[in-house]
C-alpha cells in the first residue's frame, strides 16, 4: 500500500474540477450523506475508491487515480468527473477518507489503465511504413499549397483595409472579419483565422479603437508576410510562424524531442467555450527553473475537458515543449509520482521582473497575446484596478475581467501572490494565494 497523498487537495481545488454547477451542488450533498458503505485511499498508483448507494440495489463503484488524476464510476452519468467522484474527493479533502488496502475493483481498474498506457506508448513509437510516409508527404504538400493561397488572399485584404481606411468598420459589425476568417479556415490556416476573429471586437471597444485596430492589422500583416516566405527566417522563428498559421507539430514528434524536468506548479487555468470547440488553458510554472508552460486541451461541445492538472498542486514531471522562438506550449511527458498540494507557490515576481520577461517573450514571438505571471502585490481599486508591488510599480487588470471584489476580500488589503494571464488589455487574474490557500479568481 502506497503512502496517502498529504495534505489532501482543498475543497476549492476539488470544486475547480466540477464540469458544471449542478454536479458540484449534487456532490456537496452526497459528500456529507450516509450513502457511503466503503471509502479508502492508498495503492500504487495512489488513489481513492468508494462505494456509494445509488438508485439500484448495487452501490456505485467510484475510482480516482490521484496521479493523473483520472476517474471512473459505474453510474450512468456522462459528466466527467461525475457527482460521485466529486463527492469522494470532497470527503477526502475534509479528512474523511482513511488509508486502506485497495479493493479488487480498484486494482482491476488501475491495472487496465496501466496496460492501455503501455500499448499506447508502444504504438506511438512504432515507425511509419513507407506507404504511410508517402501519404503524409502528399497531405503536407497539399496543405502547404492551400495555406499559401489563403495567405495571399489575406495579404490582399489587409492592403485593402489600409487603402480604403478603417473609419467605417465600427458600423460594419463582425461580418467582414468573419467572412475572411471563414475563407482562411477553408484554406487550412486556422491560426490566421483566429487572429482575424480577434480583430472583430476592436472597432466597438471604445475611444481610440482606430489606433488599436491599426496596430493589430500591422502585426497580422507582419505574420502574413513571414508566412508567405518563411525560408529566410531563422529556423525557430520559421517554426513559430508556421504554428501561428495553424500548422502544428505532431504530439509524437514533440514527445520525441528534449524534455525539461522540474517541479511544475499548476498556477492557473481558464476555459474558452464556444459552439464549435471548447478549450482549456492550464498554466504551469517551474519551481526550480522559473519557466512558464501552457498545456492546452480541447473538447467538442457537450464533451468533458481533461481535468488531469489540478489548480494549486505541484507535480514532478518531464515536459516536452513545442518548438518555436519562445517555447511555451508543452505536453506532460512523464510524471514522477503523484501531484502534491502546493498552497505556497514560492517566490513571485515584481512588476519590473514581469515586464522584463514579457518583453523578452515578445521580442522572440511578437504575436503572443497571453503569458502567465506569478506576481506579488496588493490590489488597488480604480478604473481599471491595478496590482501594485512593494516598489510602487503597477500593472492594470483587464477591464473585461470585471470588478475583482472576491479577490480583494481574500487579500483584505494585504499583499498577495496573484497568478494571472497577461494580455495587451492587462492582467486577467486566475488565482490568489493567501494564508496557505489558493482561491480561484
Amino acid at each position: 500500500m502506497s503512502e496517502p497523498i498529504e495534505p489532501p487537495w482543498s475543497a476549492e481545488q476539488v470544486q475547480a474540477l466540477a464540469p458544471d454547477a449542478s454536479s458540484l451542488a449534487a456532490a456537496r450533498k452526497l459528500a456529507g450523506g450516509s450513502g457511503w458503505s466503503t471509502t479508502g485511499t492508498g495503492g500504487t498508483p495512489a488513489g481513492l475508491w468508494g462505494l456509494c448507494k445509488g438508485s439500484g440495489s448495487t452501490p456505485y463503484q467510484i475510482c480516482v487515480d490521484l496521479t493523473e488524476p483520472a476517474y471512473k464510476c459505474s453510474c450512468p452519468s456522462r459528466k466527467f468527473p461525475c457527482k460521485h467522484a466529486l463527492a469522494l474527493l470532497l470527503r477526502w479533502s475534509t479528512g474523511n477518507v482513511a488509508a486502506a488496502e485497495p479493493p479488487q475493483f480498484m486494482t482491476e481498474w488501475t491495472t487496465s489503465r496501466g496496460n492501455r498506457a503501455a500499448r499506447k506508448a508502444e504504438a506511438a513509437t512504432a515507425p511509419r511504413t513507407e506507404a504511410q510516409e508517402k501519404a503524409a508527404q502528399r497531405r503536407a504538400a497539399k496543405r502547404a499549397e492551400s495555406v499559401a493561397a489563403g495567405v495571399a488572399e489575406l495579404r490582399t485584404w489587409l492592403s485593402d483595409q489600409v487603402r480604403h481606411g478603417v473609419a467605417g468598420l465600427d458600423q460594419a459589425g463582425y461580418r467582414p472579419f468573419e467572412q475572411v476568417a471563414a475563407r482562411l479556415v477553408d484554406a487550412q490556416a486556422p491560426g490566421l483565422a483566429a487572429a482575424v476573429r480577434r480583430l472583430a471586437p476592436v472597432p466597438s471597444s471604445g475611444p481610440g479603437w482606430e489606433q488599436r485596430l491599426l496596430a493589430e492589422l500591422s502585426l497580422l500583416h507582419l505574420l502574413a508576410a513571414a508566412a508567405a516566405d518563411p525560408e529566410p527566417l531563422p529556423e525557430e522563428l520559421a517554426v513559430t510562424v508556421r504554428s501561428r498559421t495553424g500548422q502544428q507539430v505532431a504530439a509524437e514528434q514533440v514527445l520525441a524531442g528534449p524534455r525539461v524536468r522540474d517541479r511544475w506548479q499548476v498556477v492557473g487555468s481558464r476555459d474558452e467555450l464556444d459552439d464549435k470547440l471548447n478549450s482549456r488553458r492550464v498554466w504551469l510554472r517551474g519551481r526550480d527553473t522559473g519557466r512558464a508552460a501552457l498545456v492546452l486541451s480541447f473538447a467538442a461541445p457537450g464533451q468533458a475537458l481533461p481535468v488531469d492538472l489540478v489548480l494549486g498542486t505541484e507535480l514532478d514531471a518531464d515536459l516536452a515543449f513545442y518548438p518555436g522562438a519562445a517555447p511555451l506550449r508543452a505536453l506532460v511527458a512523464d510524471r514522477h509520482g503523484p501531484p502534491r498540494a502546493c498552497p505556497d507557490p514560492g517566490p513571485a515576481q515584481t512588476v519590473a521582473q514581469a515586464l522584463d520577461e514579457i518583453c523578452a517573450a515578445l521580442a522572440a514571438d511578437p504575436w503572443l497575446f497571453s503569458w502567465p505571471l506569478l506576481l506579488s502585490g496588493a490590489l488597488a481599486p480604480g478604473r481599471p484596478w491595478h496590482l501594485v508591488d512593494a516598489a510602487g510599480d503597477a500593472l492594470p487588470l483587464d477591464p473585461a475581467f470585471g470588478e475583482p471584489w472576491r479577490l480583494a476580500a481574500v487579500a483584505g488589503g494585504r499583499p498577495v501572490t496573484l497568478a494571472a494571464e497577461w494580455g495587451p488589455a492587462g492582467l486577467r487574474p486566475l488565482a490568489v494565494y493567501a494564508d496557505a490557500e489558493v482561491v480561484l479568481a
